[in-house]
């Protein structure tokens, strides 16, 4: 092997590009940015109702009598971004309640830590809500072939009538309606 033949992928690779690589490529099949923004969202409006700023001498608290609830919705924030990353099919649930979430938050935890994680949850609800994962394009839809000229395959409908159901009979419900009594159904006699 020369110097100048390139390695081949994944072979001679260091292993934190390879692991760069693949967190890369799974990063890319979920709501990752939503995630991170939900949890961060959360952790200021969990933590500030806890906090104690020091200034010498003097201890400033800023617990509240909603400091629980704080703490509730931090927690669940957090929770809810995790969920993004690892259940990528209740995306739009939890970005719906991540949205909710953080609009409860500004009653209840200092105007939703201070706006920092108000906004944050927010815009991470938002993101999660509107995320939507890459088609398989590598997948093209099965073709039917089709027997000599225009025949349909034997047991499929002919062409225009609809789908075959298992039993091979059209399926075209086109022609039925609530109104007269048929409901998609064969009638039994």
């Amino acid at each position: 092997m020369s110097a100048e033949t390139p390695a081949a992928p994944g072979t001679d690779e260091h292993y934190l590009r390879v692991f760069r690589r693949n967190f890369r490529a799974w990063r890319g099949t979920r709501p990752f940015w939503a995630g991170l923004f939900v949890m961060l969202g959360g952790l200021p409006i969990a933590y500030f109702p806890y906090a104690n700023l020091r200034i010498g001498h003097l201890t400033l608290a800023m617990a509240t009598t909603a400091g629980a609830g704080s703490l509730i919705i931090g927690v669940l924030l957090v929770v809810l971004g995790f969920s993004l990353w690892f259940q990528k099919h209740v995306r739009t649930f939890a970005g719906v309640a991540a949205i909710l979430l953080a609009l409860v938050s500004i009653p209840v935890s200092n105007l939703g830590g201070f706006l920092v994680g108000f906004l944050l949850a927010l815009i991470g609800g938002a993101m999660a809500v509107a995320w939507a994962e890459d088609g398989p394009s590598a997948q093209q839809p099965a073709q039917v072939k089709t027997e000599g000229k225009g025949a349909a395959p034997e047991g499929a409908p002919a062409p225009g009538t609809g789908v075959a159901d298992e039993v091979g009979e059209p399926n075209d419900l086109s022609g039925t309606s609530p109104g007269n009594e048929a409901n998609g159904r064969h009638s039994a006699g």
